[in-house]
């Protein structure tokens, strides 16, 4: 898996990441003489400099190489988070319609390449292990996007990585010196975590399902999780209301269903079964 974000030598420039096309040809045929099964590249949507035109040939270039997987990634302007962003918003960084624009032309073009449009963000090939997953609803989706890996822990290694298992999450120290000496002196390299309540665990599984099936059954959901679904969160299924007056969901007596265009406000519809989001701020970034 690479992270290329664009080809475009300006919005490199812009975002201070250069990496020419010719480096990731190279990589991948790398891949490919080592008989490597399968190979992601990420694209970011959003940056500096970026137009529709400019991430459309990006795009063509990456489409030629031909990856079993593409994971494009809207941009997240969190400088309150991340300082250090301050710095791109002098080169512009994209408003939701240009955003909007660049990911519709994008679906366009990667589905037409014969791509299988997965969840929010990535796209695969039909033969490829992620299309066999969701079909059989078997996907999940982690910190690094959507996955096979169902049911597995996850455990990060270096500074401020984070881990997740069934019952915990748990993060890295972030700053690089108090990582070393963390483990230099034979501790644990992590520093904070939480541990899970039988809420949390009950809507992780809920908005990991809407996400990577995009959609809830909820007879389904209730005797996998052992609650009445429509009682359990019959106020997150009564909010949904402006979303079916816009056409981004459908709502029946025993079903939530993500549509085509919904499909880009998912992460929208999965903040409603969050207990922990304060949805009067806009303290995380923007979905769009």
């Amino acid at each position: 898996s690479m992270g290329v974000q664009d080809n475009n030598p300006e919005v490199q420039k812009a975002i201070n990441r250069i990496q020419p096309r010719e480096m990731t040809e190279q990589v991948v045929s790398w891949c490919r003489e080592l008989n490597f099964d399968s190979v992601n590249i990420d694209l970011i949507y959003g940056l500096p400099l970026q137009t529709v035109e400019s991430f459309s040939k990006t795009l063509g270039e990456i489409l030629e190489m031909s990856p079993e997987r593409l994971a494009i990634f809207n941009y997240a302007h969190v400088p309150w988070l991340k300082p250090h962003q301050d710095v791109l918003a002098k080169s512009g960084v994209l408003g939701a319609d240009e955003k909007i624009d660049i990911f519709c032309r994008t679906v366009e073009e990667v589905t037409g390449a014969g791509y299988v449009y997965i969840g929010l963000d990535h796209f695969a090939k039909p033969e490829d292990e992620l299309c066999k997953a969701q079909h059989a609803q078997t996907l999940q989706r982690n910190f690094q996007g959507y996955s096979t890996q169902g049911g597995s822990s996850i455990y990060g290694h270096g500074m401020s990585a984070v881990s997740q298992t069934h019952d915990a999450y748990f993060q890295n120290e972030k700053n690089l010196g108090d990582y070393y000496e963390s483990i230099a002196s034979g501790n644990n390299a992590f520093v904070r975590g939480y541990i899970l309540s039988e809420d949390d665990k009950i809507r992780r599984y809920t908005i990991m399902n809407l996400m990577c099936n995009l959609k809830l059954n909820f007879d389904e959901v209730s005797k996998s999780l052992n609650i009445d679904f429509r009682e359990y969160f019959s106020d997150e299924i009564q909010s949904f209301t402006s979303f079916q007056e816009d056409g981004l969901i459908e709502v029946t007596d025993n079903e939530i269903s993500i549509t085509d265009m919904g499909r880009m406000f998912i992460r929208n519809a999965a903040m409603k079964f969050d207990a922990y989001l304060d949805k009067s701020t806009s303290r995380f970034s923007k979905t769009l």
